[in-house]
């Protein structure tokens, strides 16, 4: 079947709010995004646990005002698991069935080293056994196609996403990537060592460059030099930069469908208008919202 014929899936992410503008920006988003009927929303944890109130408060009301189906991260570091517990036991009273299971950053942010809290759970792996004993949530785990910083190698990241799909979960949403030939070598090397789950590219949405390189080197996400050079000089052009991004991330979707991959989850940054150009460009955005 051409990728033309087969249906698109897509999943968004978005971040708590710091601020009043920012939440009302990110509301905008979600009622923006909703007319798309995605899969799910997810919601993030920052380092450490940082925004676990914000970001519960955020689940919660998109589980009880809209009619998405929410994603409540959940991460190992900064709590005990009587804490964590506690989150997983208010997420499914709020009616929230799926989660994202993360080890998560350290307090200091990503490239610090890494420590359990005393008690805690240690890893994701445990996250996840914890969370069904709890309930029988639907649960994502991440990996990463370019290896995870603290992982020697791609076996060594494919052996970490087997303990964590043994554990319970039921697919591997990836970090951020630029080359779709990174996906599918990691994809392919996950299948023959025996994963057979869903692993779903993880798309970013994040148009200021500059942002973009600082979370790509933090997390190993190599950035083609021909994309770079498409951003060079307009740092003060939002609206040249955000149709740069729709075409680019439209562009590697699209090889994507080229190699089988239907489903896919956006890393919005809050920001629903490049969600929406993509998904235009991927031709799924008008047939929503006209329904």
């Amino acid at each position: 079947m051409s990728p033309s014929a087969r249906e698109i899936r897509y999943s968004f992410e978005l971040f708590p709010p710091k601020t009043p503008e920012m939440e009302a920006r990110l509301w905008d988003s979600v009622e923006r995004l909703a007319a798309l009927n995605p899969s799910f929303v997810s919601v993030t944890y920052g380092a450490g646990g940082s925004t676990r109130e914000r970001t519960l408060g955020v689940v919660e009301r998109l589980a009880g005002q809209t009619a998405l189906e929410p994603a409540g991260h959940i991460t190992c570091v900064g709590a005990s698991r009587a804490e964590v517990d506690d989150v997983l036991a208010r997420y499914w009273k709020a009616g929230v069935r799926r989660i994202v299971a993360l080890r998560g950053d350290p307090p200091e942010g990503p490239g610090a080293t890494y420590a359990p809290h005393p008690d805690g759970y240690a890893y994701a792996c445990d996250l996840i056994a914890g969370a069904r004993a709890i309930a029988d949530f639907d649960i994502s785990v991440g990996c990463y196609p370019e290896v995870h910083p603290d992982a020697r190698d791609i076996k060594a990241e494919i052996e970490n996403l087997k303990r964590k799909l043994d554990a319970g979960a039921a697919r591997a949403i990836t970090q951020f990537f630029f080359d779709p030939d990174v996906f599918c070598r990691f994809r392919d090397a996950a299948a023959n060592a025996g994963v057979s789950r869903p692993i779903v590219p993880g798309i970013m949405l994040q148009s200021n460059f500059k942002g973009l390189a600082r979370m790509a080197a933090l997390c190993g996400a190599r950035i083609p030099a021909r994309i770079a050079a498409l951003y060079d000089g307009l740092e003060a052009d939002v609206a040249t930069r955000d149709l740069i991004t729709a075409q680019l991330v439209a562009e590697l979707c699209n090889r994507l469908r080229d190699e089988g991959v239907d489903d896919f989850h956006f890393y919005t940054m809050n920001r629903a208008n490049l969600s929406l150009a993509t998904c235009r460009l991927l031709g799924v955005a008008k047939a929503h919202e006209a329904a």
